[in-house]
């Protein structure tokens, strides 16, 4: 599975980088506007830090603004993935920039039926959104076991890229089912390595060599 940090924290970012985490970034406009920086800026620095896809999302709602959009960031660095709402002009940009070689992200999935569209449409990835769904009493995590069957069914490439993950659960049931990327707030990923045995057997290992007085 693909650790994708849903972050425009530099700093956050370039830590799990360094621990060997990070296999690509999504950002969203939200995400941007929290960061109080400038737009191109903040992914120019992003793709420099990451080899791995950097998600930066257009933000006009017709076809050809989203094109027009599209090749201005992709003009930023090589490993710039488009990120395009899965609506019929986001679906039908996602088919021109997908024959142009371009990578897509196509976002704000929230059903089967729109993972299918994203996939015939050339989508390099379609983002469901876990959190969001499990917020309005649905089932995130059969969304995502939904995909996988029917991505497998017909062999599309398309790569599932769970999104709105909030916790250390949504990532290890991502990875039982299947998902092929999961994307997660830095705090969420670094949980990951937690666990109360650990931080007790260690606590009682350095406790036990204390005890000898020696040193490495």
């Amino acid at each position: 599975m693909k650790f994708f940090v849903d972050s425009a924290d530099l700093d956050q970012i370039a830590m799990l980088n360094d621990v060997g985490l990070v296999d690509g970034v999504t950002t969203n406009p939200s995400i941007i506007a929290k960061s109080g920086r400038d737009f191109k800026t903040v992914i120019k620095d992003i793709c420099k830090l990451v080899d791995g896809p950097v998600s930066a999302e257009v933000v006009s709602m017709k076809k050809d603004e989203m094109l027009n959009e599209a090749r201005i960031l992709r003009k930023i660095a090589d490993n710039v993935c488009v990120k395009l709402p899965l609506t019929m002009d986001g679906l039908a940009a996602c088919k021109v920039l997908s024959a142009e070689g371009t990578q897509t992200n196509v976002t704000l999935c929230f059903s089967a039926n729109q993972a299918l569209l994203a996939a015939k449409c050339g989508a390099s990835f379609i983002s469901p959104f876990i959190g969001r769904l499990d917020d309005i009493s649905l089932d995130g995590l059969e969304l995502i076991e939904d995909i996988r069957t029917i991505y497998d069914n017909y062999g599309y490439e398309t790569e599932i890229l769970a999104a709105s993950i909030r916790s250390v659960g949504h990532i290890k049931d991502c990875a039982l089912i299947g998902a092929d990327v999961i994307t997660s707030p830095p705090d969420v990923i670094r949980k990951l390595a937690d666990h109360p045995l650990t931080d007790k057997g260690l606590a009682a290992f350095m406790a036990d060599w204390e005890k000898t007085g020696q040193s490495i």
